[in-house]
């Protein structure tokens, strides 16, 4: 589900806040102003869904003051700091404290919304990182997340529970969009570490530098992420973006703890060029020690009916989220939707089934129309295989019984009268499609 982010503007100046509102407004996004420190602490707590924007110098308490209340708070909410001339080791100072950037007046407002972007998009992944980790207290239910019926996504789901068993060190590669941080969430869900401490980290989101010091130490904020998940497991994201120097000490680290590992290592590969593998991106001892266990998810394009599934299920969140009607989905769409090659996976799915939901309540657009703006921004893409018309009519018409069982919440009466199928047809097709009446009731 989409994140709604905030930007929150602490300014005593009311021209300089105001302006940087509006900016901020014109460019999307949803601001709110406070005239000093005091107020803007009275109304953020640790998990406020959004980023801050401060200027240092202001009465009474200042911004490398406020900064350290923030850091406190939330070590992990993005400060953007605003700096008059002169100013610029202060800065230097904050992003030693924490804060995500600075900005130097006067400054450029669309190096204003480029900070923004990146802050909020950090935030939204930790936000949703963490929401992650506070819902899949038992393995039960991240499995349930893992929508689909398909061959591809049950083998997956099987991997999960294997390997989830297991001491080894995981590699998780796969198309950008599939879903490898959830996989990473559920292998240490249904294993034997699940009350122990899951630590992520993204090996593109921090200079070399950083990335050590949050990983090994020191650090100033904290014990370094090698040890806040010893005993647990220690998930590295876009691993194939570590350094040389740390795949080294990466490796020592994994060396030293023996077998089993007391920390097992989940290590995501996000993106590597396509002439590249894995294998050449990363050294080999390093490589052979993370990939004895490997899952490769699959392309949605791959999943077949699993893509009606998922759109139907996305667009009945997204619906109740908004307070309207999920879009219908035509026959025409539907093929148009298993033919389509997405390029960005379940990602992909979920913005075009968030778009179709919102166009409904306008009252205009099409399925259509969004897939084939995605497909042209997207550029050059894998195509998919053709498949026989009964495989098209299969999956459509076990989407049509699945949203009217859904709707009438397994009424079979309700749902024989709508699709006009004796009782008899019903139940032979819900068992053809593996529809239970007990999942909708």
């Amino acid at each position: 589900m989409a994140r709604a982010m905030k930007i929150a503007i602490v300014d005593d100046e009311a021209d300089m806040r105001q302006s940087i509102s509006q900016w901020l407004a014109l460019s999307g996004f949803d601001t709110e102003t406070y005239g000093s420190a005091e107020d803007a602490l009275a109304a953020i707590t640790g998990d406020f869904p959004g980023v801050i924007v401060s200027d240092i110098r202001m009465p009474g308490m200042d911004g490398m003051a406020f900064l350290k209340r923030l850091m406190g708070m939330d070590s992990a909410l993005p400060v953007i700091m605003i700096t008059g001339h002169g100013d610029v080791p202060m800065a230097v100072e904050a992003m030693r404290l924490g804060a995500f950037d600075f900005l130097e007046k006067p400054f450029n407002p669309d190096r204003m919304t480029e900070l923004a972007k990146r802050a909020t998009q950090a935030r939204r992944m930790t936000l949703d990182n963490r929401a992650l980790r506070k819902e899949l207290s038992d393995g039960t239910t991240i499995m349930k997340k893992l929508i689909g019926a398909s061959p591809a996504i049950e083998r997956l789901r099987e991997d999960i529970l294997d390997l989830g068993q297991a001491d080894s060190h995981v590699l998780i590669d796969g198309e950008t969009g599939t879903g490898k941080t959830l996989v990473a969430h559920a292998l240490h869900a249904v294993g034997p570490r699940a009350s122990k401490k899951f630590v992520t980290v993204s090996c593109a989101a921090w200079s070399e530098d950083q990335l050590a010091a949050k990983l090994f130490g020191p650090t100033e904020d904290g014990v370094p992420l090698v040890e806040e998940a010893r005993g647990g497991t220690l998930c590295l994201e876009d691993i194939e973006s570590l350094s040389h120097a740390l795949q080294s000490r990466l490796l020592t680290m994994i060396n030293d703890q023996g077998t089993p590992p007391e920390t097992r290592v989940i290590a995501i590969c996000n993106e590597h060029a396509p002439d590249k593998t894995l294998e050449q991106l990363l050294r080999s001892d390093l490589f052979y020690r993370l990939g004895a266990m490997t899952i490769v998810l699959p392309p949605l394009r791959a999943r077949g009916e699993d893509i009606l599934t998922l759109f139907t299920r996305m667009s009945e969140q997204f619906a109740e989220e908004y307070g309207c009607d999920a879009p219908p989905v035509t026959a025409q769409e539907a093929a148009q939707l298993l033919q389509a090659p997405w390029p960005g996976n379940v990602r992909q799915l979920v913005n075009i089934a968030e778009r179709a939901v919102l166009q409904n309540r306008r009252g205009s657009g099409s399925i259509a129309s969004l897939l084939m703006a995605d497909n042209e921004a997207a550029g050059p893409a894998m195509t998919t295989e053709g498949k026989p018309l009964k495989e098209y009519v299969d999956a459509f018409e076990r989407m049509l019984i699945d949203n009217t069982m859904r709707r009438h919440k397994g009424s079979i009466v309700a749902v024989m009268e709508e699709l006009c199928l004796p009782r008899r047809t019903l139940n032979e097709k819900m068992a053809k499609y593996g529809l239970q009446r007990s999942d909708y009731t």
